[in-house]
C-alpha cells in the first residue's frame, strides 16, 4: 500500500485504500459523456504469440468505458495482419489495427519521408506516433491512455487508474504517468530506472548545478514506465524521440508545454512484470545497452536545449560522479531487498552499473560528435501544416486496410 507523501513538484496520486475497480469504472462511465476515451496499444506481431497480450485482451473485454482501441502493429506480413484483425475481434469496443508494414501505410510513410517528416527509425516511437496521428484523425476521444502489450501481470484496474486523472472533468491534468514497484519472482527488476536514470539525474545535479528540469524528472517515481495518459489536445504539439528515449522525451515535452500543476503520476499496480531485455554488454545496438545509450543522449540533448554546455571534461566528471552514486544505490537496494526477503545479486547489479557508466561516456562522445543530430519525430501540427489533408489520408488508409482484410 502506498503512502500519501508528495515527493516532488509533480502531483502523486496514490493507491491508499484499494478502491474496487468497479467503483472507478462507474466514475469513468459518467466521465465518458464529457471526455470520451481511447486506448493505444503499440504491439509487435510476436506479442500476439505470447501469454501477456492474450490476457490483456481478455481483461479489456470487461472494460465498459472505452470508445476506441487503436492497435499499432509492427513487423507483420499480410497473413499476420489478417490474424491480428481476428485476434482482436473479441474486443467489444470499436477497434482499428494499423498495419505499419502494409502497402498503404508504407506509401503514406514515403510521402512524409519525401518532406523529411517521417520517423527515421523503426520501433516503438514510430508505432506510437502513427497511432497518435490516427487518434487525432478519428476525432473520437478527448482523453487517451497508452500502455505496453507485454505486461504479464495486467489487470483492467491498471487502465482505469491510469486514465482516470485525465478523464475526470473535475481534474485539470493534461498528462498522467503510471508508476509501480518493479518486483516479481521475489526479486527487484527495473535495472535501467534504478541503476541508470535516478543515479544519472542525481549526478547531473552535482555536475551541472541546480536545474528545474532535473528536479522535475526526479519527481517521477518510475520515469521509464511505458504507461501514460493525456488529454487528446496534447498530441498536436508532441515531439517524441523514435528510439529508447521515448519515455524521457515525452516527459521533457510535457515540461516544455505545460505547467507542472497540469501533470501528475498515479500508482497503477501492486505487482508489475513484463518482458525483460538482455543487458547485452557485448553489443551496444541491442538490449539494455542500447536503451541506456538512448536515454543518456535524450537527457544530454534536453539539457543542451536549456543552455547547458557540455565538453569531454564534463562528461568524464559526470561518469565518475554517476559511478559513485550508482554504486551507493546498489547497496541501498540490497538492503531494501533483504528487509523484504527478496533475492539480490550484487555482482550482476554492479556489472550493470559498470556498463551504464561506459555508456554515459559513449553517449556523451556521440552527443559531441553529432551536434546536428535531431532524432525527434515532427509534431502532428507541423505535419498537418505541410500536408493539410494528412490526417484524412491516414484515416482512409487504416479504414481500407481494416475493411479489406477483416475476416
Amino acid at each position: 500500500m502506498g503512502d500519501f507523501y508528495q515527493n516532488g513538484i509533480v502531483t502523486t496520486l496514490h493507491n491508499l485504500v484499494r478502491r474496487p475497480v468497479e467503483d472507478i469504472e462507474a466514475d469513468l462511465m459518467r466521465f465518458r459523456k464529457e471526455r470520451p476515451m481511447s486506448l493505444v496499444l503499440p504491439s509487435l506481431y510476436s506479442e500476439l504469440e505470447g501469454p501477456a497480450l492474450q490476457n490483456i485482451v481478455q481483461e479489456l473485454t470487461r472494460v465498459p468505458y472505452l470508445d476506441e482501441v487503436v492497435i499499432g502493429l509492427d513487423r507483420a506480413n499480410e497473413d499476420q495482419y489478417r490474424h491480428a484483425l481476428e485476434y482482436f475481434s473479441d474486443l467489444p469496443q470499436p477497434f482499428k489495427v494499423l498495419w505499419n508494414d502494409g502497402p498503404r501505410l508504407r506509401a503514406l510513410d514515403l510521402k512524409l519521408r519525401e518532406q523529411n517528416l517521417a520517423p527515421t527509425e523503426m520501433g516503438k516511437g514510430r508505432n506510437v506516433w502513427y497511432c497518435f496521428g490516427y487518434v487525432l484523425a478519428s476525432g473520437v476521444s478527448e482523453s487517451v491512455a497508452l500502455h505496453d502489450c507485454d505486461i504479464l501481470t495486467y489487470s483492467r484496474d491498471l487502465l482505469a487508474r491510469l486514465i482516470y486523472p485525465v478523464a475526470n472533468p473535475g481534474f485539470n491534468y493534461m498528462f498522467c504517468k503510471g508508476y509501480y514497484a518493479r518486483v516479481a519472482d521475489s526479486k527487484m527488476n527495473g535495472r535501467v530506472s534504478r541503476l541508470l536514470v535516478t543515479p544519472l539525474i542525481r549526478a547531473l545535479k552535482k555536475v551541472c548545478g541546480p536545474n528545474d528540469f532535473l528536479d522535475y524528472l526526479d519527481s517521477y517515481r518510475y520515469p521509464l514506465a511505458g504507461e501514460f495518459s493525456f488529454r487528446t489536445d496534447v498530441i498536436n504539439d508532441l515531439r517524441i524521440p523514435s528510439d529508447w528515449g521515448l519515455e524521457i522525451g515525452v516527459l521533457s515535452e510535457m515540461k516544455r508545454n505545460y505547467a507542472t500543476n497540469r501533470l501528475c503520476q498515479v500508482d497503477v499496480a501492486d505487482v508489475y512484470d513484463h518482458k525483460h531485455q538482455e543487458l547485452s554488454p557485448e553489443d551496444a545496438s541491442r538490449g539494455l545497452s542500447k536503451m541506456s545509450m538512448d536515454i543518456a543522449k535524450a537527457l544530454f540533448r534536453k539539457l543542451a536545449t536549456n543552455g547547458e554546455i557540455f565538453s569531454n571534461e564534463k562528461f568524464r566528471t559526470l561518469k565518475a560522479s554517476y559511478f559513485r552514486i550508482a554504486l551507493d544505490f546498489v547497496e541501498t537496494y540490497q538492503n531494501d531487498a533483504m528487509i523484504n526477503g527478496l533475492s539480490f545479486d550484487r555482482h550482476k547489479e554492479e556489472k550493470a552499473v559498470e556498463l551504464f557508466a561506459q555508456n554515459v561516456m559513449r553517449a556523451g562522445a556521440y552527443f559531441l560528435d553529432n551536434p546536428m543530430d535531431t532524432p525527434f519525430i515532427p509534431s502532428w501540427n507541423r505535419v498537418t501544416s505541410a500536408i493539410p489533408d494528412i490526417r484524412e489520408q491516414l484515416l482512409e488508409a487504416v479504414e481500407l486496410d481494416n475493411e479489406e482484410f477483416r475476416p
